[in-house]
């Protein structure tokens, strides 16, 4: 899962960036207001992790824009102020989880689980048509029929599962490819499509994978 990152102090940042990554996240960084804001508005995140005091836009009039572009996605505000103003007034400005500078990064990490939880589904099942994935056991099926999937192939379809119906080009699943390996070859997107055709679409007639010609892939059960 994607998440994005805001935080201006590097040390922090470099911090958090490690941690995520190991478990298993796909993360970007921005260091202050404007740049997340382009980056919210150009990718597909999971959830955010907003620090209040950033450069330019802070996080509140960030989580303020976020809403009322009718963007839903989880934002955890990130601040050293622990006044009960300032967690009221970030609250209220539609932050989902607020907290407080210095953190410890076991708390962080089961703070995000509860949000991603909360934004999935009550079952923490990522559904589309008969093709189903339990985020929990890790497990995926195909109507009854279990499907043994290697872990970038997990990796890509849980991306696209989460962004399902949405046109997602090569470069964009190439990012939860290169996250787990930095060495993967120029075509491994259509190589890693090819092979999940065969073990999700191959004995069915309904087609959930669709190729967009020179634009990029789409999991859809629609036409």
């Amino acid at each position: 899962m994607k998440i994005l990152l805001v935080e201006d102090d590097e040390k922090i940042s470099s911090f958090l960036q490690k941690g995520l990554k190991e478990e298993g996240y796909i993360i970007d960084c921005a260091y202050d207001g404007e740049e997340a804001l382009y980056l919210i508005e150009n990718n597909n995140y999971e959830l955010i992790l907003l620090d209040i005091m950033i450069p330019y836009i802070n996080g509140i009039e960030v989580c303020t824009k976020v809403r009322a572009k009718n963007i839903n996605i989880p934002i955890i505000m990130l601040t050293a102020k622990d006044s009960i103003d300032d967690k009221v007034t970030g609250l209220n400005e539609g932050a989902n989880d607020y907290i407080t500078k210095p953190f410890s990064f076991e708390e962080l990490l089961a703070r995000i689980k509860v949000q991603l939880r909360a934004n999935v589904s009550v079952n923490n099942i990522l559904k589309i048509d008969s093709l189903s994935m339990n985020i929990d056991t890790k497990e995926v099926y195909r109507g009854k029929n279990l499907i043994k999937l290697t872990s970038k192939e997990y990796k890509i379809l849980e991306f696209m599962l989460v962004n399902s119906k949405k046109l997602l080009s090569e470069d964009m699943i190439n990012e939860t490819l290169l996250d787990m390996d930095s060495s993967i070859a120029s075509n491994i997107v259509s190589v890693y499509m090819y092979r999940l055709r065969t073990k999700i679409d191959k004995n069915y007639d309904k087609k959930l994978i669709h190729t967009i010609r020179g634009m990029g892939y789409k999991l859809s059960d629609e036409v």
